[in-house]
């Protein structure tokens, strides 16, 4: 997606990267994110939990070297999904969250999930991501259903309901060959 931009990847810093973090937790298009009443304290609390987690990383998207999206990935066998799945080899978990912006630009949702699938996929040993979103989040269904994700169930998470959905290797790449 050139005409969108270019979307470059680094590892969050909690301590400078806090600010910034909050003002998009705490918006109310991140109402699904769940931080909604996160003082600045405890968003940099998290992400220095997540930080000093072996199986847990975030990292800061950014759209023409500018900040735009946030993006974590975890290992579904020790954070998240422990217990409730049955894990394969090769699994990833994910989540990401698009900035909130006054200026939105048609498919640049669409283009920040693509780079976000392309990094978790750029490591070889990732055969499969794995997602969890809100039941009720049909703007996420929609764009990981775009992407190549297939729901498989409802799952019960202790902060919510959540929708299953796997994605490996050749599902993305056939997703993006049929939207090229």
């Amino acid at each position: 997606m050139s005409t969108i931009g270019t979307f470059t990847i680094r590892p969050l810093n909690p301590e400078k990267d806090a600010e910034l973090l909050h003002r998009w937790v705490t918006h109310p298009k991140a109402a699904f994110w769940m931080m909604q009443d996160a003082r600045l304290e405890d968003v940099e609390r998290e992400y220095m939990r997540i930080a000093a987690h072996e199986h847990h990383h975030a990292y800061l998207g950014l759209h023409d070297g500018e900040p735009a999206f946030l993006m974590e990935k975890y290992d579904p066998r020790h954070v998240e999904l422990v217990g409730l799945y049955e894990p394969e080899p090769g699994d990833v978990g994910m989540h990401f969250l698009v900035a909130p912006t006054d200026r939105p630009v048609h498919g640049f949702t669409r283009a920040v999930i693509t780079a976000v699938m392309e990094e978790l996929f750029a490591d070889p040993a990732t055969r499969r991501v794995v997602v969890e979103p809100d039941v009720g989040n049909k703007a996420v269904h929609a764009l990981n259903e775009a992407v190549g994700f297939e729901p498989e169930r409802e799952i019960d998470k202790p902060e919510k309901r959540a929708l299953l959905s796997f994605c490996t290797r050749e599902q993305f790449e056939a997703a993006r060959g049929a939207s090229a």
